[in-house]
């Protein structure tokens, strides 16, 4: 059965002034792919990746376009106008997205990037968007191993840290101490998991956390000297920013890491740098 708001393949059923038309099957019937995105090889009885949703007379209609996200995920959108009936939001689509005003947990103003939902509407049967995404959001328990590596998408800025949306389904916070710079609202990053607690909140970090990031960290270390002959111009002494900004850690583990390639004798420390033996 075909879905709006997805995509689907379509067998193409006859040809007309305007388009071809589509069986979409069941309540939907035929479905026209207007003339703009027709190809020459599309005939009668051949398929079609085609994207189903309302057009501006409230007619089915297909499109060959992929959008930036489909019904029933969460993606970062640029918002383009706000009108009297809500926010529009730039979804890769001819026609934008529309965040209706009761869908809006904040003030959306033009230029902003928010994290919404997609979905389609039960009154309308048009395809909005919210930013009130934690309603959305799988709340049933989960179980994520310490340390697994994710996919975050970061939506919220609180005075503890980074709220972000885990492989798309569960919330998570990202705690002030595990950033070393600033994180964007709708910004990609990976992440891993530092706690799951009892009452199924969930703590994310940005390095791995116990020994393995310890363990990871040296092997990069190591990797770097042998490509800059044997030698980098930085030790524990120096700022958290500048170990950041070379090896995406916090001082502490580069310490760790630091301290165990020492004790294997495979470092030494310098004056100005750290050598490798």
């Amino acid at each position: 059965m075909s879905e709006i708001g997805k995509m689907n393949t379509l067998p193409v059923m006859r040809i007309s002034d305007f388009g071809v038309y589509l069986d979409a099957g069941g309540d939907l019937g035929e479905i026209l792919l207007p003339n703009r995105y027709v190809s020459e090889d599309m005939e009668p009885g051949s398929m079609v990746d085609v994207f189903i949703m309302l057009d501006s007379e409230d007619r089915y209609v297909a499109t060959t376009d992929t959008p930036l996200g489909m019904v029933g995920e969460f993606v970062a959108l640029k918002v383009v106008a706000v009108t009297d009936f809500g926010a529009f939001m730039d979804w890769g689509m001819l026609k934008d997205l529309l965040v209706p005003f009761r869908e809006q947990k904040t003030t959306m103003c033009v230029g902003d990037t928010h994290v919404v939902y997609i979905y389609v509407d039960a009154a309308s049967k048009r395809l909005v968007a919210s930013t009130k995404i934690e309603k959305y959001m799988d709340m049933t328990s989960v179980r994520y191993d310490k340390g697994a590596k994710v996919d975050l998408l970061i939506y919220a800025k609180t005075d503890l840290g980074y709220k972000a949306l885990i492989n798309g389904a569960h919330e998570g916070l990202l705690f002030d101490h595990e950033v070393h710079e600033p994180l964007m609202r709708g910004q990609h990053i990976e992440g891993f998991i530092s706690q799951v607690r009892g009452d199924g909140k969930i703590s994310l970090c940005l390095q791995k956390p116990g020994l393995e990031k310890v363990v990871a960290l040296t092997d990069r270390i190591l990797t770097y000297l042998n490509e800059n002959s044997g030698f980098m111009p930085i030790t524990d002494k120096n700022s958290p920013e500048k170990i950041y900004s070379l090896f995406g850690v916090s001082k502490k583990t580069y310490k760790k890491a630091i301290g165990a390639l020492y004790k294997k004798r495979l470092i030494t420390f310098e004056k100005n740098g750290t050598k490798l033996t």
